[in-house]
């Protein structure tokens, strides 16, 4: 069974970094895309940056320079580096995996090319 953990959220000020976790169980890691997407009050959810079987990443234009994704394979473990944090980053940050996925396409990662998610972790970030 795929399970996704997430952690590593909390309340930072703007300007101010976190790092987010994904622990993944039940399935192949190092031959899975795995992805970040968030989702904020009253909008819907949007890819953040995705990281392929072969290591390239692509990130949304919103993030780049400031997010960093990346895996360590021996843990099972997604990461996803956040600097320079702004009040509009805010929002639910969910873990996904696919034996396919996909990655960031004309400024656009799109959730359903991915089967299978975690629970999410809170980042809000005040100004």
């Amino acid at each position: 069974q795929v399970q996704l953990v997430e952690s590593g959220g909390g309340s930072v000020q703007a300007g101010g970094s976190l790092r987010l976790s994904c622990v993944a169980s039940g399935f192949t890691y190092s031959t899975w895309c795995m992805a970040w997407f968030r989702q904020a009050p009253g909008k819907e959810r949007e890819g953040v940056a995705a990281i392929d079987v072969d290591g390239s990443t692509s990130y949304v234009d919103s993030v780049q320079g400031r997010f960093t994704i990346s895996k360590d394979s021996s843990k099972n473990t997604l990461y996803l580096q956040m600097n320079s944090l702004k009040p509009e980053d805010t929002a639910m940050y969910y873990c996904a995996a696919d034996p396919a996925g996909g990655a960031v396409v004309h400024g656009t990662l799109y959730s359903q090319d991915f089967g299978y998610w975690g629970q999410g972790t809170q980042v809000t970030v005040s100004s």
